[in-house]
């Protein structure tokens, strides 16, 4: 059994963090965590022991926090009840007004150790709170540096039905200075973002409607050209097939 709890942060960071999260296993037996790209980097602290994440390729160790870069398909995290892991979903393009940190391109599909300055202090603490954790992101938010709120807010309403080309026009820039923006604060190109966004809201309606609409229908209405196009998005993706879900 997996014990996980979720909040969303102060209301002055709500622009920036989606939400802050703890997950750690109950039982002895070991337990597989599987998560989907959502297009933004992410912090992780381990407040418990030595725990195996992107699918056995990195052993995060005990007190120290790391940076998840941006994900272009799904990994895995194997719990048992010694593991506990606190962590922080920023909203995408906003890791910037915390940190003024290397291109995010640099760490897609990677867990990467992180300074232990640049984290918040799980050393003085059993337990890190989510309170600590508002105060320090409080402490570090410069809202002055780049923000893409605006462009992603663009492709989330487009439900990523939308062309980099396009999606360019519409915010008065061109593809090369998208392309450069989203390198360097979001860590995929826009066109990948954008299928992951159509993915998200595709994959939620597959998950919600199983029995009464069909994958064809789903995939005309985001935008797919037909389900096979959708079916191999949710492989890529999950790794699993639409009837897997």
């Amino acid at each position: 059994m997996m014990i996980y709890k979720q909040v969303i942060p102060h209301h002055a960071l709500a622009d920036y963090i989606d939400c802050f999260w703890s997950i750690e296993s109950a039982g002895s037996e070991m337990q597989v965590e599987r998560i989907f790209p959502d297009g933004s980097p992410g912090l992780v602290l381990n407040v418990g022991e030595k725990c195996t994440t992107d699918n056995g390729l990195v052993a995060m160790q005990p007190g120290v926090p790391y940076l998840v870069g941006a994900m272009t398909s799904y990994k895995e995290t194997y719990f048992n009840g010694k593991h506990h892991l606190i962590g922080v979903c920023f909203k995408p393009g906003a890791f910037s007004q915390f940190y003024n940190y290397l291109p995010l391109a640099e760490i897609t599909d990677q867990t990467v150790e992180l300074e232990k300055e640049l984290a918040p202090d799980t050393s003085k603490m059993q337990e890190l709170s989510f309170a600590d954790l508002n105060a320090f992101f409080l402490k570090r938010l410069n809202t002055t540096r780049q923000d893409l709120s605006t462009i992603v807010k663009c492709i989330k309403e487009t439900k990523g039905q939308i062309t980099v080309g396009a999606l360019a026009k519409k915010n008065h820039t061109t593809r090369r200075q998208l392309e450069r923006s989203f390198h360097k604060h979001i860590g995929i190109t826009p066109k990948e973002f954008i299928n992951i966004t159509r993915f998200q809201h595709a994959f939620s309606e597959i998950t919600r409607n199983k029995k009464h609409k069909g994958l064809l229908d789903i995939a005309v209405a985001y935008g797919y050209y037909d389900h096979a196009h959708l079916t191999n998005d949710v492989k890529r993706y999950t790794g699993l097939p639409p009837s897997g879900l």
